[in-house]
């Protein structure tokens, strides 16, 4: 089951793109542009009966902090979401990451089916990754980016529920938090923000300009009004003066940061031994990765000076099993790889291996803001210290 829904996920990510061509296609885009219109109006109703108070958003009485998308995947979200919990924690607050935790191991189905008909849903305890002091539990129970956010940050609490109201009650409750982060949590209405945030990609801002699922977009750019906060992404420095005037028809008063994504070092994914970047220069290796730009991680490798001999795409989101690590390893050495490199959010995800005849190793990957950072400052300030 878990393969084929990869390869549907696969070729209607191709359609989107544009990479399938032919008339056997046609029905199939037609399809996916009937259902991307429904579901804008779904979207768009679903708003209107927010902004008219019909249904009411829950209120926790803590700071309540969003960051999310307009559009799925690759945005380079989690590395913001750290930045802004770190800094707030420094900044003496007690803070959580509240997260839906994608892709993590469920109950069965049927099981989910009864608890939710029997009111029990409600009353079961939250997944908490996180104590602020001890991780948990694993990437499998968590989701990859609860994890690898629990993995990286001291002192802050990470829970992780489909209700983040709950959630949220939870991480007060029992662990006395004031601030609340909503990861990816833009389009989470149910709990009252203070402060929306959200991440454009400077490479593919919004895809075809097209809903769900015949695009990328989850509601239509016009609603990047709501944000207070903008950032864009694997920017380049150039200013971004395409994304920033379309950004401005839609949104006159957010602030906007320019940043992008650095990498740091490289961290053996079975040990704690560490390299510097320049390890990478004319090394061999082969590259394996699950995420939602693999091309974009791909040549940050090439850019640091290492040949690719092989490389592996996965979905976004893929649970290895050993075999696809070992065949991967095995393939690596046949084209003369010297090492497996793999990104930080892939390695969460990979299972324990005894035999490993050459090291694997993940990019260790961190944000830089290129303009706005005074900005940043000036609100973790507001948000501290109101």
């Amino acid at each position: 089951m878990r393969e084929t829904l990869e390869r549907l996920e696969a070729y209607i990510l191709s359609i989107i793109e544009n990479r399938q061509q032919g008339k056997r296609h046609i029905p199939v885009r037609i399809f996916l542009y009937a259902l991307s219109l429904i579901f804008a109006v779904l979207v768009q109703t679903r708003l209107w009966l927010y902004r008219r108070g019909l249904w009411r958003p829950h209120t926790l009485g803590c700071q309540v902090i969003s960051i999310g998308n307009l559009t799925v995947g690759g945005t380079g979200k989690t590395p913001i979401v750290e930045i802004f919990a770190r800094t707030l924690q420094k900044s003496g607050r007690k803070v959580a990451i509240l997260s839906r935790g994608y892709k993590k191991d469920e109950l069965p189905w049927v099981e989910r089916v009864v608890n939710k008909l029997t009111f029990r849903e409600s009353k079961t305890p939250p997944r908490v990754v996180s104590d602020g002091e001890r991780l948990l539990l694993d990437s499998s129970l968590a989701g990859d980016e609860p994890y690898m956010l629990a993995s990286n940050l001291k002192d802050v609490v990470v829970v992780v529920d489909k209700d983040r109201v709950k959630a949220g009650r939870w991480a007060i409750n029992k662990f006395g938090c004031d601030t609340l982060i909503l990861d990816d949590g833009f389009q989470y209405l149910t709990l009252k923000h203070r402060l929306d945030i959200v991440l454009v990609d400077r490479t593919n801002p919004f895809g075809n300009w097209r809903m769900l699922p015949r695009g990328i977009l989850r509601e239509p750019v016009r609603n990047i009004k709501r944000a207070g906060f903008i950032f864009i992404t694997k920017s380049n420095g150039d200013g971004a003066g395409d994304i920033r005037k379309t950004l401005r028809q839609y949104n006159t008063e957010a602030e906007i940061v320019e940043c992008r994504h650095c990498a740091r070092y490289l961290k053996n994914v079975y040990s704690d031994d560490l390299k510097p970047l320049e390890f990478l220069h004319d090394l061999k290796i082969a590259a394996i990765s699950g995420i939602a730009q693999p091309k974009g991680f791909e040549d940050e490798l090439i850019r640091l000076g290492a040949k690719v001999m092989y490389h592996k795409r996965y979905a976004d989101h893929h649970r290895y099993t050993q075999q696809e690590v070992l065949d991967c390893i095995n393939k690596g050495i046949q084209r003369g790889a010297d090492v497996v490199v793999t990104t930080e959010k892939d390695a969460v995800r990979f299972p324990w291996i005894e035999r490993r005849d050459i090291p694997v190793y993940y990019l260790r990957v961190e944000i830089e803001m290129l303009s706005g950072e005074e900005k940043f400052h000036e609100w973790i300030n507001r948000i501290c210290f109101r």
